[in-house]
């Protein structure tokens, strides 16, 4: 698993690649938790190069969701593949974060 982050002007990106399972959610977790303290209120993950999630990988997702919530900062997923999109919608966990299919449309929901 490699994860990248970068800075579109308001929008911090996380592009995730590979395979997130147990062993790799500990980078997603620093990741997310390094957003959260540096006080990013846009997040955009670009799943374009994931190819697996595990449950792992998903509980990283759901546990800063409410934290997210408490300091006003938005998450959109965009790019993911059938397989991976499948998971998400399977556990529903789809209608508890935002996916979308492109990432200008990911860019346009975050600074609506």
């Amino acid at each position: 698993m490699t994860i990248s982050t970068d800075k579109e002007e308001t929008i911090y990106v996380i592009r995730l690649e590979g395979e997130l399972d147990a062993s790799s959610s500990i980078q997603l977790d620093t990741t997310l938790q390094g957003a959260l303290s540096a006080k990013e209120q846009l997040i955009l993950v670009d799943c374009e190069q994931l190819h697996y999630i595990s449950s792992a990988g998903l509980g990283v997702f759901m546990s800063y969701l409410q934290d997210f919530n408490l300091e006003g900062t938005r998450m959109v997923l965009c790019r993911m593949s059938d397989k991976v999109k499948g998971v998400f919608s399977v556990l529903g966990l789809d209608s508890l974060i935002s996916i979308v299919s492109e990432k200008e449309e990911a860019k346009k929901q975050l600074l609506a």
